[in-house]
């Protein structure tokens, strides 16, 4: 038991602070401070682009609007250029885990490297393939700790007297089917995600030491958990039916909740 807990935080910072931002920012496309801003328009309407750096000397100095150059009739990009304030920066070394909760308040963030301007980052980026994996490993690392917790709050098999009929019954089919191929291990180990969710929801004392409120939200919340693994084992949208505030907030709760998994013992 104590073998997995420390596998588990290993893992665990291992996805939280070696995936970082550089993996999933884009460069920052620019124009010259000089250009005329006719030009741009029409160019950043070509690209689809909201917005551009402006570069003065070989460095990106601040950047424009579409928006804003739109409403506008003539002149220069450096006349409308809008200086980088400190709050819409972020170093590419930042780990992913520490991007999201600045993404839930902000449309976009600028990517500094060496203290240069290079990239952009949006919520759309999180669609990416190192996003997914982190969000996948959390989730992963949650239902490990689940069936941690069932092994340690449920002896000698006493989770079958709890589980449903129906739900004992697909475990041990997959169970059998394994036996076959000389592949069995433990009968524990053929449960499903939803299996140990109502296991563990099934120690009132659980409750406060995991930080659910209450057993409804704890239900809930590990849903919620589920569907993401679903959505993400499947390559389907990460905010399909949802929101990025929705979505970021989950990848929170799980970090939260991993620890407080582990942190039991």
């Amino acid at each position: 038991m104590k073998q997995l807990k420390s596998r588990s935080q290993d893992l665990r910072s291992l996805f939280e602070n070696s995936i970082t931002i550089e993996y999933v920012a884009e460069p920052l496309k620019a124009v010259q401070a000089d250009a005329d801003i006719t030009e741009v328009i029409h160019w950043m309407r070509l690209e689809d682009f909201d917005v551009v750096g402006v570069e003065t000397e070989g460095s990106i100095t601040g950047y424009v609007e579409r928006s804003t150059l739109i409403d506008s009739k003539s002149g220069k990009c450096s006349d409308y250029q809008r200086i980088f304030h400190p709050s819409e920066l972020i170093a590419i070394s930042t780990p992913l885990m520490k991007l999201l909760p600045i993404l839930e308040h902000r449309s976009r963030l600028f990517v500094l490297d060496c203290n240069q301007v290079s990239g952009i980052i949006t919520c759309g980026d999180l669609q990416k393939a190192p996003v997914r994996m982190l969000l996948f490993g959390l989730v992963t690392l949650l239902e490990m700790n689940l069936l941690r917790l069932v092994r340690l709050y449920y002896p000698q098999d006493s989770w079958q007297k709890v589980l449903k009929a129906d739900r004992l019954e697909a475990a041990n089919k997959l169970w059998h089917e394994s036996q076959q191929r000389n592949e069995a291990t433990d009968l524990l180990d053929y449960l499903q995600f939803c299996d140990k969710r109502e296991l563990v929801l099934n120690q009132p004392e659980l409750f406060q030491q995991l930080g659910l409120k209450s057993k409804r939200f704890g239900e809930q919340f590990l849903k919620s958990a589920e569907h993401l693994r679903n959505r993400l084992a499947h390559a389907q949208n990460l905010v399909s039916g949802s929101s990025w505030q929705e979505l970021i907030s989950l990848a929170e709760g799980l970090e939260r909740l991993l620890i407080h998994c582990e942190d039991i013992e």
